[in-house]
């Protein structure tokens, strides 16, 4: 069953460029999921009245992939998601969703 994961991100002002450039359809993220399967793809969406916030929706066809993605990828995550924590204010996941 497909999974999706959705993130709220505060980007700081003077990073949002930089931000989009990572978090977008072929940004550094999507690169790295790329490399699993299972991995579906990833819509990166700007907030219409805050341009500092972002929400991306990461599509995996089971959780299972996502997991294994997470075990086997853990330290390219770990290494991408630090330099990126500069990027932003707050990260938060929103929820992991099942479609139904």
């Amino acid at each position: 069953m497909a999974q999706v994961y959705i993130w709220e991100y505060i980007v700081k002002q003077e990073f949002t460029e930089e931000f989009q450039n990572i978090y977008n359809y072929d940004g550094a993220w999507v690169k790295l999921f790329k490399k699993a399967q299972g991995y579906i793809g990833t819509e990166l969406l700007m907030d219409s009245e805050n341009n500092n916030r972002f929400v991306t929706i990461d599509r995996w066809d089971s959780a299972e992939s996502r997991a294994e993605f997470m075990i086997k990828f853990s330290s390219q995550y770990k290494e991408l998601d630090l330099l990126c924590d500069e990027l932003t204010v707050r990260e938060n996941l929103l929820g992991e969703f099942s479609a139904v």
